[in-house]
């Protein structure tokens, strides 16, 4: 014998069978939000694998939009299918996991549950993560080196380095120096000398004897002037007017 009076069931029955309708028309309609069609369809492409992953950003948000939506909306569907059939024989508004009686205000609030408030499955948020994040953190995980003064060699993030100074879809935005001038500068410490130790070493030079010293007045060069760096022999070059009007 059910605890919900006759009246109680008839609204609860027509509220399922009004989303039931409601569901369904919406994929009659919509073709199961446009699934149905190739992805193709949108882009006018036949395949996307020439295509930079940036280049079909929007086209690929909007797919994986359609495609939560849509699970969700079977997943409710079947919720509604299943509350209908327990109407049916008479098991509507008893938890499955206790046995207890629903309230009729839980049952008109969520029409297809199937647990008592006391009893729903993770009703708090989890915070467990995979197992394999102990192993990737830090990025770059077992090849990352950075941090330990026991290994130099090549690593991961070294790797990693060489690839993203080819460029990246990334803007200046997600730069990891906030204060970038150029694309040039966007990797991962793109200030990192390579192949020297003192930043004058990269643009001090002599001849094959070791003689005749001279400096290559590079970008590198300037930062060293302008940061006030280092021994007072490496004089500042004169400016001219036309550069003085640049700066």
């Amino acid at each position: 014998m059910s605890h919900l009076t006759e009246e109680q069931l008839k609204q609860l029955y027509l509220q399922l069978l009004e989303e039931k309708l409601g569901l369904e028309k919406h994929f009659a309609t919509n073709d199961h939000y446009g699934l149905a069609h190739s992805f193709s369809d949108s882009t006018g492409e036949l395949s996307m694998y020439d295509n930079h992953p940036g280049d079909i950003a929007s086209e690929i948000y909007e797919r994986e939009k359609d495609i939560s939506l849509n699970e969700h909306a079977e997943m409710h569907l079947e919720q509604v299918n299943e509350a209908l059939a327990r109407m049916e024989s008479g098991e509507y508004g008893i938890c499955v996991f206790s046995k207890q009686q629903i309230p009729f205000e839980r049952l008109e609030a969520i029409p297809t549950t199937l647990y008592s408030l006391e009893h729903v499955p993770d009703p708090d948020q989890s915070f467990r993560r995979p197992v394999e994040e102990q192993v990737l953190f830090p990025p770059f995980g077992r090849t990352s080196f950075d941090e330990r003064n026991d290994e130099t060699e090549f690593d991961g993030e070294d790797a990693w380095q060489i690839v993203e100074s080819w460029g990246t879809s990334n803007t200046p935005a997600f730069a990891e120096n906030p204060n970038v001038e150029d694309y040039n500068e966007m990797y991962i410490e793109a200030d990192e000398h390579e192949g020297y130790v003192e930043s004058f070493e990269s643009f001090v030079a002599t001849d094959l004897y070791g003689e005749h010293v001279t400096i290559v007045r590079s970008k590198a060069y300037r930062d060293y002037i302008h940061n006030g760096e280092g021994d007072p022999f490496l004089e500042p070059e004169q400016l001219t007017d036309a550069d003085d009007e640049q700066r």
